[in-house]
């Protein structure tokens, strides 16, 4: 079977879903323009400012993509392509699209807030403090396996950290032309564009070479600037920018499949059972941000929502950035699945793992386009990078956001953002430092699919507290928990026969504190029940 049909699928799927299900979300929340947004009610000119919608779509679509769907479909296709890309297509559109698209959405309707205050206005107070220690604990994960993946990156690719660090140099310069000279945006586009794949090329002669434990340090003093620094000096315009680099090898990887059609070598389906775990619950943690992530209920809540114009850009922004990052997800498989089993293996084993097996993929599609092979795996890991980077500064901004919201009151000094900042890139970092990113990606990807339920959890509490058919977030809501209790129960027990009591314990604190939030939220929603009931 060719790669092509594959994408041809998920493009045609994803295309209806948008226009069909899109306009049936927007109608049950009644997305209302006249509506003004907390962007425009509550300015302030750190993190709250009314963005254009394609500018806010790159910074949204960056920071959630991250480097999950990438390297989350490529892990899983040991269970062979099929699963992969059911649970792919139709977990983005019922699942994943309609979890971000409820968390944006919420977030706008309480001023910006994050998930953690839906959470606290619908469910309760006690559920708001619960939720807000496992988001808190859920990013230090994040924090710790991106810091690991992108410094063990920028070690294997030394001209992708030079390129990065020029990436870092025209955001800057782009969020200052922007909004303090007031070039017009598509102006500063064009030149940034070209800056950037001139940076490309420079890295590519001026490569910076270091050990990766170095540039893990190096990551985590850049991510306490970065997560305090007002969202457009860097963040946003970093995101934006990178957003065409992902554009550009989303559609040249479209292009080189349409001239190469290249075939599927990898077994439609291989084992129920794999050394990652079997296919049911792990196939759903594994794969992660290429279906849903919980870390999208945080960038939505925690920025985005802080940053739209206007309600109607919801949908595209909300549910449709989620259904182009399975487009993503689809083509990352793709990468993986024209490889043998056995050329699988070696891929991973010595191409520095599902970094280095996207890279190679990309430069097989990319060199029916005639660009040189190396040029091609430079220009695959510094996508890869340049999302990973864009994941690791986000989750430590939202870090940030939620230990403030958590200690708001009571503790003064730890809610100040800088000691707030200072305390999530330590923890992060010293979870990095003490251990492999394949250690911690499964209870990574648990915890953050369980957040994820918790999530919808929250939507559906809100939706019927408003009186609105919840059934779309409460079953996948169901699933969701269901899938992941199991894995992280797995994990407790594996942990603790391996005598990994750090990650082990972690996995069993995220399970109780998950349960208790569960309890209170479904008390919630059946109380919302009963009223309407009532009310009829």
């Amino acid at each position: 079977m060719s790669l092509l049909i594959l994408v041809i699928i998920a493009f045609i799927a994803f295309a209806i879903s948008l226009k069909i299900y899109g306009d049936y979300l927007g109608k049950l929340v009644g997305l209302d323009d006249s509506k003004k947004t907390p962007a425009h009610t509550m300015t302030d000119g750190v993190d709250y400012i009314p963005t254009k919608a394609p500018v806010l779509m790159g910074h949204h679509f960056a920071s959630i993509a991250g480097g999950g769907p990438i390297l989350g479909p490529i892990q899983a296709s040991v269970f062979g392509w099929v699963p992969c890309f059911l649970w792919i297509v139709l977990g983005s559109i019922f699942i994943g699209g309609v979890h971000d698209f409820m968390s944006l959405i919420s977030s706008v309707r309480h001023e910006g807030k994050t998930m953690g205050e839906v959470v606290g206005k619908n469910v309760g107070k006690s559920a708001k403090i619960l939720f807000l220690i496992f988001v808190w604990l859920a990013l230090i994960l994040v924090i710790a396996v991106f810091a690991i993946l992108v410094g063990n990156t920028f070690a294997a690719n030394p001209s992708v950290a030079t390129a990065s660090i020029l990436f870092m140099v025209i955001a800057v310069g782009m969020g200052f032309a922007l909004y303090r000279k007031g070039v017009s945006l598509s102006i500063v586009t064009i030149i940034g564009v070209i800056l950037l794949f001139l940076s490309i090329w420079i890295g590519l002669r001026a490569p910076i070479a270091l050990g990766a434990r170095t540039w893990i340090y190096l990551l985590l003093i850049y991510v306490f600037f970065a997560s305090a620094m007002p969202v457009w000096i860097l963040l946003q315009p970093r995101d934006y920018l990178s957003s065409f680099l992902l554009y550009t090898a989303l559609g040249g990887a479209v292009i080189g499949i349409l001239l190469g059609a290249p075939k599927l070598e990898l077994p439609a389906f291989t084992a129920f059972k794999q050394p990652v775990g079997y296919l049911f619950p792990m196939l759903f943690v594994i794969i992660a941000c290429g279906a849903i992530s919980g870390f999208h209920s945080l960038c939505a809540s925690g920025t985005t929502s802080k940053q739209l114009n206007k309600e109607s850009d919801a949908k595209v922004i909300g549910y449709g950035a989620m259904l182009l990052e399975g487009l993503l997800a689809t083509i990352a498989l793709g990468t993986a699945a024209m490889l043998t089993k056995a050329g699988l293996a070696d891929g991973l084993a010595n191409w520095g793992g599902p970094v280095g097996v996207f890279a190679h993929g990309m430069a097989s599609f990319l060199a029916n386009l005639g660009l040189p092979e190396q040029t091609g795996i430079a220009f695959g890991a510094l996508t890869v990078s340049a999302f990973l980077l864009t994941t690791l500064d986000t989750a430590t901004r939202l870090g940030r956001y939620t230990l403030e919201e958590l200690t708001a009151g009571w503790a003064p000094a730890i809610s100040n953002k800088y000691v707030a900042t200072i305390i999530t890139v330590i923890f992060g970092g010293a979870l990095a430092l003490s251990g492999t990113w394949s250690a911690i990606w499964p209870i990574f990807g648990a915890s953050n699919q369980l957040l994820a339920g918790l999530a919808l959890l929250g939507a559906t509490a809100w939706l019927a507290h408003l009186g609105k058919k919840y059934t779309v977030t409460l079953y996948p809501m169901i699933f969701m928990i269901i899938v992941t209790v199991v894995a992280l129960l797995i994990m407790v027990f594996q942990n603790f026969a391996k005598a990994n009591y750090l990650l082990g314990g972690m996995s069993l604190v995220l399970l109780v504190l998950a349960g208790f939030v569960i309890n209170e939220g479904m008390k919630a929603i059946n109380k919302f029940k009963t009223m309407s009931a009532k009310a009829k």
